[in-house]
């Protein structure tokens, strides 16, 4: 069979970078996972992402794919925050897989913010049957800001997942433009202008809430976000309440897009969310 993953490199940083990462992840994160750079086949397309996995690797893991926000290289991850997010979360005892998505970090394609950029998500599943840590029949998924729209995306095309976690999410596309004009253009440059209004509905997640797999969906964000209204997540957990999709909807008081001053809390929910659903 064709191998999907084209390079897989170990990220390796200075020694000062690695007492960051111990100072700000903890010393287990540094020790007990491994990060690694990878290259993969993405409808024909080279797509750089990572995978990461517990460095106990005689066992087999449950698989978690984390979406990525922001748009271009704004939001790219690099090495450094990598070795960081991703080993935090292999070193729960889970295979991780992300993607840059097509158009960033050194990638083939365009990106479409939403358009056929979600295969780029929907590519790595099947990178699990080269990963011999992974438990291909074991799937999470998690999302932060427009990460989380991705992640909603995913969801409405694949119905495999256990459970998600999103952060800050944005689940209406229309409104979160029209409360930020001046990425109007951006955003036309990556959709096209052709059908613009038309490709918005098709990523306003709020509209499909009923097309999402009854899955428990853990809904995070900063009462004081002001990059995507709290509302976008408030209205979806109503949504959600109204069709009976199991989700917890938690509000941080003061927090920022990025849950900077709750990130324990944070980490303790999210921690306890893919414990309670994957294992």
């Amino acid at each position: 069979m064709k191998s999907l993953i084209l390079d897989r490199k170990k990220i390796t940083l200075t020694p000062q970078q690695e007492k960051m990462i111990i100072s700000g992840w903890g010393w287990d994160v540094f020790e007990n996972s491994v990060v690694e750079k990878i290259t993969y086949f993405s409808d024909d397309l080279k797509v750089k992402g990572y995978i990461a996995y517990p460095a106990e690797s005689k066992n087999k893991y449950p698989c978690i794919i984390w979406n990525r926000g922001g748009s271009r290289e704004s939001g790219a991850i690099d090495s450094f925050t990598a070795r960081g997010v991703y080993g935090q979360l292999a070193s729960w005892g889970y295979v991780v897989l992300a993607t840059q998505y097509r158009g960033n970090a050194g990638s083939e394609g365009k990106e479409q913010m939403g358009g056929d950029d979600v295969n780029d998500i929907l590519n790595l599943i099947p990178l699990a049957d080269e990963i011999p840590q992974a438990d291909k029949n074991i799937w999470g998924i998690e999302g932060w800001s427009r990460g989380g729209m991705m992640t909603y995306l995913t969801l409405l095309k694949n119905y495999n997942f256990k459970c998600a976690v999103l952060s800050g999410a944005i689940s209406n596309l229309k409104q979160y433009i029209n409360a930020n004009p001046e990425k109007a253009q951006l955003f036309k440059q990556m959709i096209g202008d052709k059908n613009f209004d038309e490709e918005l509905d098709k990523r306003t997640i709020i509209n499909f809430v009923d097309k999402l797999p009854n899955i428990p969906h853990l809904l995070l964000h900063g009462g004081n976000d002001k990059t995507v209204s709290p509302m976008q997540t408030i209205d979806m957990a109503k949504k959600m309440y109204e069709l009976n999709i199991p989700h917890r909807l938690v509000i941080f008081e003061g927090g920022d897009h990025f849950l900077k001053n709750h990130r324990k809390e944070v980490d303790e929910l999210r921690k306890y969310w893919f414990y309670k659903y994957l294992k």
